[in-house]
């Protein structure tokens, strides 16, 4: 590995033995091997123990596991969807290529849009704007494609101001990047590779948050075919689809299936169907103070965000930090109990239990320590009133003596008056 790493491109799993998502993932990466290798391509798939070879991981910034990068010469690529089979391979085959792909004709334009929801497109010669374009792609390439076309070869209804220009072709129409107005590429690009109603899942939230976008999802069972769960959905579809110019700066719009994800990260139990917004930047969100009936209630809602007037709940503070920790904790404790028993018994009643008997210990000797000491002190006092006044028994003996001796002395000096007397 350390000989052919920049001569070859390989897409390594850093793991460890004992990390239970590691070996969740063991299956799906014997898969992704083997269909890489099926397919002809260039990539080479391996996995390495990072607790083993400690110094190579370190070199790759590897902090937790598994670690899925793609190594292409010098450069090491982050891989942060899905752990599926297809999302793995896209995320390969799109690294391993070319920075920006040609699209030489009308023909190739149209397979490639029917294959990518969101197309990137260069379009001119050289300039600073193809360069900016080139820094972009290098850096942005682990998320979506970047391609470049002539003029002639786009779709009849796109329709450039000027050249050179960047537009991106998604939701059935295409924007183009103005520099006055959308400010740095590489943030407009960032903003721009999703999407304007997603169905949103963990790993999407998490890349959402790169976009500096607030999140307004519908959270609804899509299993439940029911009027309210299909009512909320249509009414942010509508509001991604009729207000883009409006909020597409600012908000990012899709729905989640459930919510126990969004209940673990709002800490709370929110009832479905129901919308929220979320601020993923800071951790905080919003609901609705009131029942969105329509489009209309749902443009107020995220007016009232945008103006300051809707109340924000959640944060990063000091207090919600606090929270948190108590939250994970719980949860940690209930998911063990529930998944296993036994084993919440040993990992919990086990120390529970040793530490009880330890404090009963130490409440139980200093209890007996006390009495012990009480009752030592008891008999010394008594040794010392024994030894300093003597035993009932001597006392007594002592008080007859005198007793006796005063009645001699009486005797006597009775004896003396009678003789006088006679």
């Amino acid at each position: 590995f350390k000989e052919n790493r920049k001569d070859d491109i390989w897409l390594v799993d850093f793991y460890a033995p004992w990390c239970g998502h590691c070996k969740k993932l063991e299956p799906v990466w014997n898969e992704v091997g083997i269909e890489m290798t099926n397919m002809g391509s260039p990539v080479k798939v391996g996995k390495m123990d990072a607790t083993s070879f400690s110094s190579i991981a370190s070199e790759f910034g590897v902090r937790g596991y598994p670690t899925i990068k793609l190594l292409k010469g010098d450069l090491a690529y982050n891989y942060r969807g899905p752990r599926t089979k297809d999302d793995i391979i896209e995320f390969a085959n799109r690294v391993a290529g070319p920075l920006i792909r040609p699209l030489p004709s009308q023909h190739m334009f149209e397979h490639v849009q029917k294959r990518h929801r969101v197309l990137f497109v260069y379009v001119g010669g050289e300039s600073p704007l193809k360069e900016k374009y080139i820094e972009v792609a290098s850096e942005l390439i682990v998320y979506t494609y970047f391609f470049s076309a002539s003029e002639d070869v786009l779709p009849e209804y796109v329709t450039l101001p000027e050249l050179p220009a960047v537009v991106v072709i998604k939701d059935g129409t295409y924007f183009v990047y103005d520099e006055y107005e959308d400010g740095d590429l590489s943030s407009w690009i960032n903003r721009e590779r999703f999407q304007g109603y997603l169905h949103v899942d963990g790993f999407t939230l998490y890349e959402l948050g790169d976009t500096g976008k607030l999140v307004a999802i519908a959270v609804i069972d899509d299993k439940n075919s029911s009027v309210e769960h299909t009512r909320l959905k249509s009414i942010i579809q509508e509001v991604a689809r009729d207000y883009r110019d409006h909020f597409h700066r600012d908000f990012q719009f899709g729905h989640m299936d459930g919510n126990d994800y969004i209940n673990s990260l709002l800490m709370d139990d929110l009832t479905i169907p129901t919308i929220v917004v979320l601020n993923t930047s800071n951790q905080q969100y919003f609901l609705p103070d009131r029942h969105i009936e329509n489009t209309e209630d749902m443009v107020q809602f995220i007016n009232n965000i945008l103006d300051g007037t809707a109340e924000a709940q959640g944060g990063d503070g000091l207090l919600q930090r606090i929270k948190r920790i108590i939250y994970d904790a719980k949860s940690t404790v209930v998911s063990v109990f529930k998944s296993s028993p036994l084993l919440g018994c040993f990992l919990f009643g086990l120390p529970l239990g040793v530490i009880s008997i330890m404090c009963y210990g130490i409440c139980t000797a200093d209890t007996d320590g006390g009495v012990d000491e009480h009752e030592a002190a008891k008999k010394e006092n008594g040794d010392r009133e024994l030894t300093d006044e003597g035993s009932e028994e001597e006392q007594e003996e002592e008080k007859n003596g005198k007793y006796t001796e005063l009645s001699d002395g009486e005797l006597k000096q009775k004896d003396v008056m009678e003789k006088k007397k006679d």
